[in-house]
């Protein structure tokens, strides 16, 4: 389950969306998440998978990939599905099922449906414009850039960028250190598996002391070396790539403006169920 963790993890490409500004793709992103809380209906969502389908076309990137990174979060989907469909009361309407106090509504099913397929485009979506297709070192210059007038009042721009490209980066690497400590406490007998939810949590102590000692003098060495290469944060700091627009990244805006005025014109659009 560990090694299916692909948050944070960038593929090198020579796609469409690898090759243009990190800038146009935070934007993109930005616009993509307000689009998918927009949508209240079925027309709407249907667009956004749509669009989440293209850009994963675009990306280059294999849908088993992507397919994999979702399987970490499964059993949370469902979970909360359950929940939609359970707690969900409707006054109005009759039930559909019932037992003792298990009462299930349309409108549960449909808010549970709608919730699910929400959380699945934003992840893939997010995931494929941000992390998969965005270097880190091009995240850090697209958010110091996009957030360099707030310096004209004392915000340290560049160490919030550089904490978060950091903190993206490392994800991967901790799952990697994760599952070598697991394997490691595996062979000198401890269970993960068996036995009751309290002894499992008391199992995992073996794993989360061991981790933080590790990220710990992770994040000591990396401290140190950027004191050796004279780091000393964003004032006075040149880049290798200067980043710029293109034409390729102006049509792409364009484009996401269209895909959420599209939204809100589906919403007045009577079709099915609506939130």
């Amino acid at each position: 389950m560990l090694k299916d963790i692909t948050l944070g993890q960038y593929f090198t490409g020579n796609s469409l969306l690898h090759k243009l500004d990190p800038r146009t793709k935070l934007i993109a992103a930005f616009v993509f998440v307000i689009a998918v809380f927009c949508a209240r209906g079925i027309l709407g969502l249907s667009l956004l998978a749509l669009a989440a389908l293209m850009l994963v076309l675009c990306s280059q990137i294999s849908f088993k990939v992507v397919l994999k990174g979702l399987k970490p979060i499964v059993m949370v989907l469902i979970f909360t599905m359950i929940l939609n469909v359970f707690l969900t009361k409707s006054p109005a309407e009759e039930p559909i099922f019932k037992f003792h106090f298990l009462t299930v509504y349309e409108d549960g099913l449909w808010r549970a449906f709608y919730m699910a397929l929400r959380v699945l485009i934003l992840i893939i979506g997010s995931s494929v414009l941000i992390s998969y297709t965005t270097s880190p070192i091009m995240l850090t210059d697209a958010i110091e850039t996009l957030f360099g007038p707030l310096k004209k009042i004392k915000v340290p721009v560049h160490e919030f960028a550089m904490m978060m490209s950091i903190a993206l980066r490392f994800i991967p690497t901790l799952v990697e250190e994760t599952d070598k400590i697991m394997n490691a406490q595996k062979a000198r007998g401890a269970d993960f598996s068996n036995g009751s939810i309290l002894k499992r949590a008391k199992a995992l102590v073996s794993i989360l002391i061991p981790l933080f000692v590790s990220s710990f003098k992770r994040a000591e060495d990396l401290a140190m070396a950027m004191e050796c290469r004279c780091y000393h944060g964003g004032e006075g700091r040149t880049r290798l790539v200067k980043l710029q627009f293109h034409l390729r990244d102006i049509i792409f805006t364009i484009a996401f403006a269209l895909l959420i005025a599209a939204i809100f014109i589906l919403n007045r659009i009577p079709f099915g169920y609506m939130l």
